[in-house]
């Protein structure tokens, strides 16, 4: 089911700053879930939907104008590795927009009277993986190799109607090739988010270089960063503006930091809201939280970009 805004995502952004909720895992976990295995939160796209739907209306209740699908993790190879039969995967995948709709019905409802937009989730080709590749890229997958396993799942995505598709926590520009192709022609816009290091992606490319492969990408309505350190962003948002001239996008995590060894985070939050109005004034125009950071962050977020609302 299409959005039954009548202002588009894009318009939106060029007359104001739009929020995005924040982490669906922390949500989730928060509710009580276990997502200790490989498919992370899109298992719950066939055991749990009810529970998605929950996560997302709490962030729009937050103040949050986007939802962000849970399908990050959801790809036909790593379903088929449960059994999980092709024709199933493209249902769960187009079963994530759904469920952000629903969620956004609910919240519409309930009161909320601004518009309210969904975003379908596309992660990197390590995330499928589930080994801590998609924070160093450079898979040893040529561009093409790449771009064949991304686009039956963004044709799927496309297909169910989103208002945008975020190619999110994308960790070096082999993959942001692979995945800018995959979007043409699709019909669809598209947000570009790296995930980074300081002045880096995490494969080590310079961002100039980066955000400079979607400048003249018609598709890409605002290019950026996630997944990463707060202190990471204000540098970013800055080279992303001046590089593109497009709107940008950031929301960091929490600042932190997961020890795969463990299995768990570790260090205390760095993430304020405080931070946002500096993130705005450089070029920001999508600003939310990535891991670890829940409705409480984005209600402040949304207060602190929209004190009088």
């Amino acid at each position: 089911m299409a959005s039954d805004n009548a202002l588009t995502l894009a318009a939106a952004l060029s007359s104001g700053t739009v929020v995005l909720d924040g982490g669906m895992s922390n949500q989730l976990e928060a509710a009580g879930h276990d997502l200790s295995d490989t498919l992370w939160s899109a298992r719950l796209l066939a055991d749990r939907p009810e529970a998605i739907v929950e996560a997302h209306l709490a962030y729009y209740e937050a103040g949050a104008d986007v939802a962000i699908t849970s399908s990050y993790q959801a790809t036909f190879e790593g379903f088929a590795g449960r059994g999980i039969p092709r024709a199933r995967v493209a249902e769960l995948l187009g079963l994530s927009v759904e469920l952000a709709r629903e969620a956004a019905r609910r919240a519409h409802a309930k009161g909320v009277t601004r518009p309210l937009w969904v975003a379908a989730s596309v992660g990197p080709y390590g995330a499928m993986l589930a080994d801590g590749s998609e924070y160093r890229g450079r898979y040893g997958l040529s561009v093409a190799e790449l771009e064949r396993f991304h686009r039956p799942r963004l044709e799927v995505l496309a297909a169910a109607a989103p208002d945008v598709i975020a190619l999110e926590t994308v960790p070096d520009t082999d993959e942001a090739r692979a995945l800018l192709r995959g979007v043409r022609g699709l019909g669809v816009q598209a947000w570009l988010s790296y995930s980074v290091a300081g002045d880096r992606t995490r494969a080590g490319q310079p961002l100039e270089d980066a955000f400079a492969l979607a400048a003249e990408a018609d598709e890409v309505v605002a290019v950026g960063v996630n997944c990463c350190a707060p202190e990471d962003v204000d540098g970013a948002v800055a080279t992303a503006a001046r590089v593109t001239g497009k709107p940008v996008v950031v929301y960091p995590n929490s600042g932190e930091a997961w020890d795969a060894g463990a299995r768990a985070w570790t260090g205390g939050s760095t993430f304020t809201a405080a931070q946002v109005d500096g993130w705005e004034r450089a070029g920001a125009r999508l600003i939310g939280g990535c891991c670890r950071v829940g409705p409480e962050a984005i209600t402040g977020i949304s207060t602190a970009l929209r004190p009088a609302a």
